[in-house]
């Protein structure tokens, strides 16, 4: 299988994280979005929403949206609950991520590191801090009581909460009042076979 990715981007990290965590063999196609690269009509072709990750299988089916590639990628494995509840609650999770957390910490982070922090972005990055620190406190809720985000083991869901969490600081969110979500990084920086994004 190939995955087409940018590793600056923290969605297309998940997946190289999956993979590794998971031993997945795979052919790591990178991709430069700030140059275009996922516009051409060849990438479109395998993804009309012309973003990455984008996952192309051997047979040539291919699957986007990062969430929806490492819970594919993870299916019977130990990043999966089999329990409907529990994977219910991987997801909860996830749109939690795609509509609470990445808007406002990813976002943050590119205007900041990869823009510059340009005048004329300055009151949007400034607007993203405080939904960005609503969503590290709904974690850090979570993370008082359990050790990953569902439950004792680590699932895709925090896979998909850590992939921008970590880099939060290049977005200006200063994690150190966050015990329990710096104490679940540490856990996962732990597990075997553990990639860093660069």
């Amino acid at each position: 299988m190939k995955v087409y990715g940018d590793m600056v981007s923290g969605n297309c990290y998940k997946v190289a994280l999956t993979c590794a965590l998971l031993d997945i063999e795979h052919e790591w196609v990178a991709m430069n979005l700030l140059k275009g690269e996922a516009r051409t009509p060849e990438f479109k072709a395998k993804n009309p929403a012309a973003k990455t990750p984008t996952l192309e299988l051997d047979d040539g089916r291919t699957l986007w949206e990062s969430n929806a590639i490492i819970n594919y990628l993870a299916d019977n494995s130990d990043l999966m609950p089999t329990d409907a509840w529990q994977m219910a609650k991987v997801q909860q999770w996830q749109f939690f991520e795609q509509y609470s957390h990445e808007p406002f910490i990813a976002v943050a982070r590119f205007i900041n590191k990869y823009l510059g922090l340009p005048d004329d972005k300055k009151a949007e990055y400034e607007s993203k801090q405080v939904g960005g620190h609503k969503a590290l406190k709904v974690m850090e809720q979570q993370l008082e009581q359990t050790p990953y985000l569902v439950g004792d083991q680590i699932t895709t869901a925090d896979i998909s909460l850590y992939a921008y969490t970590h880099v939060a600081h290049e977005g200006g969110f200063d994690l150190s009042g966050y015990p329990a979500i710096n104490a679940w990084m540490e856990r996962i920086q732990r597990a075997t076979n553990y990639i860093g994004m660069d």
